[in-house]
C-alpha cells in the first residue's frame, strides 16, 4: 500500500509527502528505528520507557509506515491495532527533517490510515518531561486529549496518555 497524503484537514499549509507501508529490514527505516529506540532509552528509565524494539513492529497487529520525500525516509510511525482502537507507536522524525511539518504530515496520514482500518480511536503514550514537549504539542494540536492509562500501561508520572476519536 502506498499513498500520497496531503493533510489539508488538520494543517492546510503542508505539502504532500509519500507515506508507504514499511518494514524494519529497510535500511533507512531500520536506521530511524534505531535512532528512536536509543533516544527514548536515553530519556526515560527502563520502567517508564515503552518504546517497542524493531522486531515487535513486525507483529500481525502492527502496521509500520515511512514518510518519504524524493525517496529519502524522513519519518516513521506505527499503528498497533487493539480491537476497535489503535495505538500510535514509534513515531520519529529524522533530526535533519524537523521543523518542516514532517511529523504533522505523518501523524495526519496515520490518523487517516487508522480511520480507513475502521478504528474508532487512536491512543498513545508519550513522555511528560520537557524533552517530549514538542511531541505533546503536536498531538494536542491534532485534537488528542489526555486520558487515563490504557491497555497494559500503569499510571506513571513520567508518562502522558492521550486519545482522539476518529
Amino acid at each position: 500500500m502506498s499513498f500520497r497524503f496531503l493533510p489539508r484537514q488538520l494543517w492546510p499549509d503542508l505539502r504532500p509527502f509519500d507515506v508507504t507501508r514499511a518494514h524494519v529490514k529497510d535500511v533507512e527505516v531500520a536506521e530511524l528505528l534505531n535512532r528512536h529506540f536509543q533516544l527514548m532509552r536515553s530519556q526515560s528509565p527502563p520502567e517508564s520507557c515503552h518504546v517497542l524494539p524493531a522486531e515487535a513492529l513486525t507483529a500481525d497487529d502492527v502496521r509500520l509506515y515511512a514518510l518519504r520525500e524524493d525517496g529519502a525516509t524522513l519519518a516513521i510511525g506505527a499503528i498497533k491495532i487493539c480491537g476497535s482502537w489503535g495505538e500510535l507507536k514509534s513515531m520519529h522524525t529524522a533530526e535533519e527533517a524537523r521543523g518542516r511539518g514532517v511529523g504533522r504530515a505523518l501523524l495526519a496520514a496515520l490518523m487517516q490510515e487508522a480511520q480507513g482500518l475502521g478504528l474508532g480511536h487512536l491512543k498513545l503514550e508519550t513522555g511528560s518531561g520537557p524533552e517530549h514537549a514538542t511531541a505533546r504539542r503536536l498531538y494536542e494540536n491534532a485534537g488528542f486529549e489526555q486520558c487515563p492509562p490504557f491497555g497494559g500501561y500503569a499510571k506513571d508520572p513520567l508518562s502522558v496518555f492521550v486519545s482522539r476519536a476518529l
